[in-house]
């Protein structure tokens, strides 16, 4: 009945029999291209809802065009979620996670990333470019049944063990490929000062809001610093089910898919695998709403605030500043604690507590503190002592490694730890550390030749660059290669993302090409200035 409406539709409205043969006959081949054309968009290759391509091959992907259509589709869907109109978000998701282009950049972010080389409980991986473009034909929802979880455990500093749930790599790609159409609505609700696992945004951008939020002679001066007990492990299933804008079959699939330890199974009964690459996407859409539950119950407004109330978080660690203790313990504690049962979680009563300002307080590894009214960000003695232990420990377990390769293990703790921190006043803390380098640098070179003097260990392993007079340095196979000083790297004042920004949303689209283009030239300059290897 429908193909003859269709065919109605598609012929002329005057009477053919009047009508010239060539007219006839060009109507007729138009009719049957049009028709073609229909039959080919209701059942294009391979199951996607893109059009037709001559990519036969993984390799022979024009990845520029992938990303710029499941851009295009995550920009319409931010607009209808500005919008309200929640029917067609509905219909934007289906349409995303059906597309044959969303498949493929799911499946390259899955084996591209550091867990592609990590099998589930099917001991599958997805490693070489055939195998990637037979698994597009594999991420069909329809019908979809997740595999169990393969548990692993990671101990923490303080004993207690981390459980980690990791799910097939065909599972971890259909997780990637409705993470596609999640992600535009997280940005689009999320709260303005959230900054864990959220896409341009950084541990530095936390810790500038805090800086701003401490810094002023007037600012608050008490900080509750809350922490989540077992976030990931204790979210409410009803919760997610209920508020989580996917279909509720796919999220019972991976909420109830339970996991194996010593070939047996168990069930899961709440939380969110914390090796699903969608899992923290969700854990900050189950938080989101904290910071505006508390301004209103603080009666903070754009104008006012005169409770100096203010909020960070990252992940499930958050800070909330104000200018009473009692308003803290008594009002906001509870408050939060209320908002957190609603979703099945509580605060670590290990973790949490309210401090002063001239105490400090430690977040994200920084230690954030007035000194006689001056507002500084260091490193804490925690995050010092532990780059110190793993140079260390390299260098005692590594007696008999050449210099070079030497230098090569331990220039990327150096640079990563230095760049980490060079946001803060930590310039104190870098020529401390390369004094500590340096003493065991020495003593690993006087104990290779114990019967050489100090002139010519000097000589051999401490060589003269500029003014510098104790590089520790060799040449070898053309090249020369030469241990990076924590105190080289320069420090840089960190500009922190706006708060209302969306990289999904296209208003926002010139503002993040600018931000780009600012810390392009600022790591140019910081390169010239590098000690280069």
């Amino acid at each position: 009945m429908r193909e003859k409406e269709r065919q109605r539709k598609l012929m002329p409205l005057c009477n053919v029999t009047d009508m010239p043969t060539s007219v006839m006959v060009f109507y007729y081949e138009k009719f049957t291209v049009r028709l073609s054309m229909r039959k080919t968009q209701m059942n294009p290759p391979n199951g996607g809802c893109a059009s037709p391509t001559k990519w036969t091959t993984w390799s022979s992907i024009n990845w520029e065009k992938v990303a710029h259509a499941v851009k295009s589709l995550q920009r319409r869907i931010v607009k209808a979620v500005k919008a309200k109109h929640f029917h067609k978000v509905k219909v934007l998701i289906h349409l995303l996670t059906r597309s044959y282009y969303g498949k493929m950049l799911a499946i390259l972010r899955v084996t591209t990333n550091k867990g592609s080389r990590t099998c589930g409980v099917d001991k599958v991986l997805w490693d070489t470019p055939h195998r990637k473009w037979k698994g597009i034909e594999q991420l069909k929802v329809k019908g979809y049944k997740a595999k169990a979880l393969k548990r692993k455990s990671i101990k923490k500093k303080n004993g207690k063990f981390r459980h980690l749930g990791i799910p097939t790599i065909r599972d971890r790609a259909i997780q990637a490929l409705y993470k596609l159409a999640l992600e535009p609505i997280a940005e689009t609700t999320a709260d303005p000062n959230s900054y864990g696992f959220r896409p341009k945004r950084s541990c530095a951008d936390a810790i500038t809001q805090c800086h701003t939020a401490l810094s002023q002679r007037n600012s608050a001066e008490w900080i509750l610093e809350a922490d989540i007990k077992g976030c990931f492990d204790n979210i409410s299933h009803n919760w997610v089910l209920q508020h989580i804008p996917l279909s509720k079959k796919v999220l019972i699939q991976w909420l109830k898919a339970g996991y194996m330890e010593n070939n047996h199974w168990f069930p899961t009964e709440s939380g969110t695998p914390q090796g699903g690459i969608i899992s923290p996407t969700i854990a900050n859409m189950v938080l989101d709403g904290l910071e505006e539950a508390i301004n209103l119950h603080a009666r903070r407004r754009p104008n006012s605030n005169p409770l100096k109330i203010n909020f960070v978080r990252y992940a499930d660690d958050f800070v909330v500043t104000c200018s009473k203790s009692e308003y803290l313990e008594q009002e906001i504690k509870p408050m939060i604690s209320k908002f957190l049962a609603d979703r099945g979680l509580e605060l670590s009563l290990e973790k949490t507590k309210i401090t002063h300002i001239q105490q400090g307080f430690d977040f994200l590894g920084f230690n954030i503190r007035k000194y006689n009214g001056k507002c500084l960000t260091k490193p804490k003695k925690d995050s010092v002592k532990s780059i110190y232990s793993s140079i260390s420990e390299c260098v005692t377990n590594h007696k008999t490694v050449t210099q070079e390769q030497l230098i090569r293990m331990i220039t990327p703790k150096i640079r990563g730890w230095a760049n980490f921190f060079r946001h803060s006043a930590a310039k104190h803390t870098f020529s401390l550390l390369d004094n500590k380098v340096f003493k065991l640098l020495w003593i690993w070179a006087k104990r290779r030749h114990p019967n050489k003097g100090n002139h010519w260990i000097k000589a051999k392993y401490f060589k003269n660059k500029g003014n510098q007079h104790w590089v520790f340095s060799t040449t070898g196979n053309k090249r020369s290669w030469e241990l990076p000083l924590f105190d080289a790297t320069k420090i840089i004042r960190h500009t922190k993302i706006k708060c209302h920004s969306n990289p999904y949303d296209k208003d926002w689209e010139g503002y993040f090409k600018e931000r780009a283009k600012g810390k392009l030239a600022k790591h140019e300059n910081f390169s010239k200035s590098a000690t280069v290897i």
